[in-house]
């Protein structure tokens, strides 16, 4: 079923979604299925399953030169996900990237996901590689996530790259997009990045999930920015309950979101990584129960790999 089906069956109750890592290369299905588990009492009606592009290492050689190799560090999202509605009988989202994929490689992508059932993507434009500060397309591949939308709407109606194919079947793919809160970090300013997403809905997007904020506050202001922007499709905000004191400093850094100073208080109060964990709970539960009460369509939980926070605050509202 489609992720706005899921919505429009819920009839106005909020949805429970998560949203989980491939394993690292040489680890198996079961870490996967060890972090699911626990979360499946919630009736999550689906779960996003990222993809991560590759990276580049350099291996030196004997005579002091550098080899540049390519390396996928968490491949297997097409797999994770078949496994997860094999296995759960739940819907499965795989993300799917500008950043490393061709046109032709991206059709193919989503023609394996359309053979294995699968009818929910989300189109992300992706990051940079890895020590590389802005993002590159492929030769032939897409800039931006709208054109990347357009391709999967286009293979929706039966269009292939290749026009002289003969009997063409047309794929139903549900397509979600990605929402910023506080902007994306190249976009000079939140209208303008609600313009961008204004035009990747209006490319086909069905969708969109939001970055993780901490402050609902800034949540509110972007729905309504987007509704009066005329965007009318479910927004769904994503949450993360923080973790480690570390994380102060790595969240901004890495997907730059403000932190509220009194939840930056609380946890530089604390004198354990038990405390902290507790703390990050505590703020996600009352901000999963604000938005519920605000009739947000679904909480998506990002949960990096861990799912014992997540179920924790699950517990007290789902």
């Amino acid at each position: 079923m489609k992720v706005v089906d899921h919505i429009k069956k819920a009839k106005g109750k909020t949805l429970f979604s998560f949203e989980i890592l491939p394993p690292l290369k040489g680890q198996n299905i079961q870490s996967i299925f060890d972090h699911i588990d626990p979360l499946m009492e919630f009736q999550p009606p689906f779960i996003d399953v990222t993809y991560h592009r590759e990276e580049y290492v350099y291996k030196e050689l004997s005579g002091g030169l550098l080899q540049k190799k390519v390396v996928r560090k968490r491949p297997g999202t097409v797999g994770i996900c078949a496994a997860i509605q094999n296995k759960y009988e739940v819907d499965a989202v795989p993300h799917i990237l500008c950043g490393g994929f061709t046109k032709e490689d991206t059709e193919n992508f989503l023609i394996d996901l359309d053979f294995l059932g699968i009818d929910n993507v989300l189109a992300l434009r992706g990051d940079a590689v890895k020590n590389e500060t802005y993002f590159s397309a492929e030769k032939e591949g897409h800039t931006f996530a709208k054109d990347l939308v357009k391709q999967i709407v286009g293979l929706n109606k039966g269009e292939y790259l290749d026009e002289e194919l003969l009997n063409k079947s047309k794929t139903n793919f549900c397509i979600g997009v990605a929402g910023y809160p506080e902007k994306h970090m190249e976009a000079p300013s939140l209208d303008q990045d609600v313009l961008r997403l204004k035009e990747k809905v209006a490319a086909g997007a069905c969708y969109i999930v939001t970055q993780m904020f901490f402050d609902n506050q800034k949540y509110f202001e972007f729905v309504d920015k987007c509704r009066t922007a005329g965007i009318t499709v479910p927004i769904i905000p994503g949450l993360k309950p923080l973790a480690t004191k570390r994380q102060l400093s790595i969240l901004p850094h890495r997907f730059h979101v403000d932190l509220p100073d009194t939840l930056t208080l609380e946890v530089l109060k604390c004198k354990t990584k038990d405390q902290v964990r507790q703390v990050g709970v505590e703020w996600c539960i009352q901000q999963s129960r604000e938005l519920i009460s605000a009739g947000a369509p679904v909480l998506h939980y990002y949960s990096m790999g861990k799912s014992n926070n997540i179920h924790k605050i699950a517990s007290e509202l789902f």
